[in-house]
């Protein structure tokens, strides 16, 4: 008998209370709200949990869960929780924002730096504090926790890990409000929607949740050939290059000479440091390249990245540049689309106060030329619910001020249904997280990709409609940044902007609006003759041009019964726009800003905010 009785007092000893990820060191609880605080112990083992003096206690159930409420808290602290042998630490309450998308709701501070230094010099602020969850899939199973992960606060290191977004929705919420703010950062790059909605969410979409892909086998790829340039050392300086062609960067390689090649291409430049600069570290960008890249100077690799997206900076260390002539070597692989190096971007070497551009004339060779893909799978983060899977469900017990949600690039390929699945996401995500009021704020996504001339048809312009229709949605907020785009690149650099415009949102929910926008938006028509006549809300002290490039309205397209659109003349008269063109004498439909970059668009209010996209022929 005395043998069970110290068996089961070791086994008590041992048994620890565990935590969720979420519940750590410095997190910040949702004020002036009751909020849970839950984990995992043995099957009826007590759990006590003691704050401000007061003990609250729970049991671990059959399946050995446990959770309490702890009571509604005004903004403040730090704040010490135990949890039986456990001891939270340093805990804050103010408004919790889950942040969530894809890759423009990832993209961080570093990412950005160059931009704001300023403001990644002056971020020191432990009030704000930011929890970032690593990427985790789950196809069919519903995750009970997080990766592991940490609050960590604002400061000037600290900041630069923080979504740029996020950084800067919570920074002026934070001066509005004066209270703590939590950031809880849920995103993942190339994402679509349905992959971050629950299978119940997702009912009434019965294509996504039957999605064979949730239990695809993976895919078959043809066996690689030999990349020559790392078997002959091309990036050696010794090496002596033979057969190579004349390239010039910026530049994409099916466009000088290389067809329909997936595969390695080396390039190489020499360049003349002088005795002044040898020595000296440097700084060299080489704009952003598609996809995968290493840099060599002096056969010496600085840097690489591994896909397209990221700006390439990297820093060249003190003593590895020369003077006289110096070498630099680069080696793109690339496996779909065009290679090379994209247009528009910084490619230079900066040493010291010199510059030395580095566009123009290069010397290319290919390395290897990749197979044919056998079969090609629909990647994991594809899958319907594996996100919510594993990255939300596990902490819907939580309670939140809002969310923010930054995403739609990757359904541009099917973008009709986005009108339904935005208002499923955010009708999900209430239920789930069983806050059916929370305000829902969302980013209608900027111009990218070449800009057309005529007016035409295009998906990036039916997503950014779907957005529009969502604010169908109560209590939404949609932050219009039409102006903030770059035709060359995916990731806009401007995020400061896009942060506060969601921050306006949110203090305009917050005020007692229902529905709101950071810019005008469209909200009737009337025909009067050969013209019609557009009304607005959301036009703030009312509409006005963008003179930056036209004195006149731009990107307004008017059509007859046929739809057959042409560009329009426009003018704002008694805060409405009138349209009309002289070729269509019994007008119907107007568009504005209906393209994937309808570059020029300049409606906007006094405030100078842009005003959204819009048709009336649907």
């Amino acid at each position: 008998m005395k043998k069970i009785f110290f068996l089961l007092l070791s086994f008590a000893a041992f048994s620890e209370v565990k935590l969720p990820s979420l519940v750590s060191n410095g997190m910040v609880l949702q004020r002036d709200m009751p909020v849970k605080i839950w984990g995992w112990a043995n099957p009826g083992e007590k759990v006590n949990v003691t704050f401000k003096g007061k003990k609250i206690r729970a049991i671990g159930d059959s399946k050995g869960n446990w959770a309490c409420t702890l009571p509604a808290t005004p903004a403040g602290g730090p704040y010490e929780i135990t949890i039986n042998e456990k001891s939270v630490k340093d805990v804050l309450f103010g408004d919790v924002w889950l942040c969530a998308g894809q890759s423009n709701m990832v993209i961080n501070m570093e990412r950005v730096k160059e931009k704001y230094p300023a403001d990644i010099a002056s971020a020191n602020n432990p009030q704000i504090r930011n929890f970032f969850i690593p990427t985790a899939i789950s196809k069919v199973e519903v995750r009970s926790d997080l990766p592991a992960s940490s609050w960590l606060p604002v400061t000037p290191e600290n900041v630069l890990q923080m979504g740029a977004v996020s950084y800067f929705f919570a920074r002026d919420l934070y001066a509005k409000y004066q209270v703590p703010i939590g950031i809880i950062n849920s995103s993942v790059g190339g994402t679509p929607i349905e992959s971050w909605i629950s299978e119940a969410g997702l009912k009434e979409f019965p294509a996504y949740v039957k999605d064979t892909s949730r239990l695809s086998p993976p895919s078959v790829i043809a066996k690689k050939s030999t990349d020559r340039g790392l078997t002959e050392k091309w990036a050696n300086p010794a090496y002596v290059p033979k057969g190579w062609k004349r390239f010039s960067i910026p530049g994409f390689w099916e466009d000088q000479g290389l067809r329909d090649l997936n595969g390695v291409v080396w390039f190489r430049r020499e360049i003349e440091i002088p005795l002044s600069l040898a020595g000296l570290p440097a700084k060299l960008f080489m704009g952003r390249i598609v996809d995968a890249d290493q840099v060599f100077v002096n056969g010496e690799q600085v840097g690489n990245i591994t896909y397209q997206y990221p700006p390439r900076r990297y820093n060249v260390k003190s003593g590895l540049l020369k003077a006289g002539k110096n070498l630099i070597v680069i080696r793109v692989t690339n496996t779909a689309g065009k290679g090379g190096f994209v247009p528009d971007k910084p490619y230079e070497l900066i040493v010291g106060d010199q510059t030395v551009d580095l566009q123009g004339d290069w010397n290319y060779k290919v390395g290897e030329v990749f197979p044919p893909i056998v079969e090609k799978p629909a990647p994991s983060n594809f899958t319907p619910t594996a996100l919510y899977n594993a990255m939300i469900a596990p902490f819907t017990t939580y309670s939140l001020k809002g969310f923010v949600w930054y995403q739609g690039e990757t359904n541009v390929w099917k973008p009709e249904v986005y009108q339904q699945l935005l208002p499923a996401l955010a009708k999900d995500w209430r239920a789930q997280f069983q806050q059916p009021e929370l305000p829902f704020l969302y980013v209608q996504l900027p111009g990218f990709q070449d800009r057309t001339m005529l007016p035409a048809e295009s998906n990036m312009a039916v997503l950014r409609d779907g957005q529009l229709k969502s604010l169908s949605i109560p209590r939404s907020g949609m932050a219009v940044t039409l102006d903030l785009g770059e035709w060359n690149d995916i990731h806009p650099l401007a995020k400061k902007p896009i942060g506060e415009r969601l921050a306006l949102a949110a203090r305009k929910l917050a005020n007692g609006e229902n529905i709101v926008s950071s810019g005008p938006i469209y909200e009737s028509n009337q025909i009067e003759g050969n013209r019609i006549r557009i009304r607005f809300r959301e036009t703030g002290s009312g509409l006005s041009i963008n003179k930056t490039d036209e004195d006149e309205l731009m990107q307004f397209a008017i059509a007859g019964k046929d739809k057959k659109f042409v560009w329009a003349k426009a003018i704002i008269e008694r805060n409405t726009v009138v349209v009309w063109s002289d070729e269509i004498t019994e007008p119907m439909y107007v568009r504005y800003a209906w393209a994937d970059n309808p570059e020029g668009a300049n409606l906007i209010n006094v405030e100078g905010l842009p005003a959204s996209p819009f048709r009336t022929d649907n």
